[in-house]
């Protein structure tokens, strides 16, 4: 009685037909655990991260610039006043405010923010560009910052210049479609947070949490950075 044929078990052989078959295509053998796995592959899975890091689809950019402070010409400023007109308070702008009037239309500021964020206030930079991305898939924080490889921070006043630019749920760099808009941002104390910006019809609603959680943003959300 004849056996039947033993499986192919050689696997530098069947590198190096492969190879001969395509000259023009780099092949590398896996290196294998004990227990016959792939060890990069349960390296990734034991991560968290997949092999294909791409997240982000990168967009168009867009450049922001405050005005710098008007001198009077007959009554120049205290350098104390200088001082004040080069910073940005948060607290002085983000307030819930949905009536015609308002500058940014905010309908809800997060508690988180408030204490973490409201409190800050930072030196009025000139113009900087901001730049929009698109999560392809369900990812968290931790993920986006890798990929955007340190230039995942910015500003709170980039955040009220790109709002402003939308006060009223106009159309523009930011989402409006009930999608978050997500900022990477430094709080008062000086701790990176993650901020996100939400059109809600009646107005804006601005969240805040933290970086290192398990919070995942939803695929289609609207990631700003420098």
């Amino acid at each position: 009685m004849r056996r039947p044929p033993r499986p192919f078990r050689c696997p530098a052989l069947l590198s190096l037909l492969m190879m001969a078959a395509w000259p023009d295509r780099p092949f590398s053998t896996p290196a294998m655990g004990a227990d016959g796995n792939d060890i990069e592959v349960a390296q990734s899975e034991k991560s968290g991260r997949a092999r294909d890091p791409l997240r982000l689809i990168h967009g168009e950019r867009a450049t922001c610039s405050r005005p710098a402070p008007v001198a009077e010409l007959l009554d120049p400023p205290t350098t104390s006043a200088l001082t004040a007109a080069s910073k940005f308070s948060a607290g002085e702008h983000f307030r819930e405010n949905i009536t015609p009037g308002a500058e940014v239309r905010i309908a809800w500021l997060g508690a988180t923010f408030m204490r973490r964020f409201a409190i800050k206030i930072e030196d009025a930079a000139g113009a900087t560009t901001i730049q929009f991305h698109t999560l392809l898939r369900p990812s968290r924080d931790q993920h986006i910052i890798d990929e955007l490889d340190g230039r995942h921070e910015t500003r709170l006043g980039d955040v009220w210049c790109l709002l402003k630019r939308q006060s009223n749920g106009e159309a523009g760099t930011l989402l409006i479609n009930a999608v978050p808009n997500i900022f990477y941002v430094r709080d008062g104390s000086g701790k990176l947070g993650a901020v996100d910006a939400v059109w809600g019809g009646a107005g804006w609603e601005i969240g805040a949490s933290p970086v290192d959680g398990d919070r995942l943003w939803p695929a289609g959300a609207r990631v700003l950075s420098r």
